[in-house]
C-alpha cells in the first residue's frame, strides 16, 4: 500500500520551507542595507548573529557542510540523509555558495527521489 499523498508531499514541503527561510536571511537580514547600517553601529545582541551568518557564506561553511550531507546521502541511501543534503544545498545556495550548494541539491533531491520511489515500490511488494 502506498503512504498517503501527504506523507509523499511533506519532505518536499520541508525542503520548500527550508528553502524559503534561507532567502528571508539573505534578502531580509543580509542584504537589507537599513539592518546593515544598524549593526555596524553596535546593534542589537542578534547583530553577532548576523555577522556569524556572514562568515559562514564568506568562508563556504554552508557549502562544505552540503556537500559533506551529499556524501553521506550517497554512501547511506537513506531518505533523511538525502533530504538533509538536500536542505543544506538549498541554504547553501540561497547564501552565496552557489556551485557546491546547486550540486548538494541536485544530488539530495535525485537520491530523495530513488529512496522516496524505492520505498513505493517496496510497499507495494515489487
Amino acid at each position: 500500500m502506498n503512504p498517503p499523498a501527504w506523507k509523499r508531499t511533506l519532505p518536499w514541503l520541508a525542503l520548500l520551507a527550508v528553502a524559503l527561510a534561507a532567502a528571508w536571511l539573505r534578502y531580509g537580514l543580509v542584504e537589507s542595507s537599513a539592518i546593515g547600517q544598524l549593526c555596524s553601529a553596535g546593534g542589537p545582541w542578534w547583530c553577532q548573529w548576523r555577522h556569524w551568518l556572514v562568515l559562514g557564506f564568506l568562508n563556504d561553511v554552508y557549502g562544505i557542510a552540503a556537500l559533506i550531507a551529499t556524501a553521506l546521502a550517497l554512501l547511506h541511501r537513506r531518505a533523511w540523509t538525502a533530504w538533509l543534503a538536500a536542505a543544506l544545498g538549498a541554504f547553501a545556495l540561497w547564501l552565496y555558495c552557489v556551485e557546491s550548494g546547486a550540486l548538494a541539491l541536485l544530488v539530495g533531491g535525485l537520491c530523495l527521489w530513488r529512496v522516496a520511489g524505492q520505498a513505493g515500490l517496496a510497499s507495494r511488494g515489487e
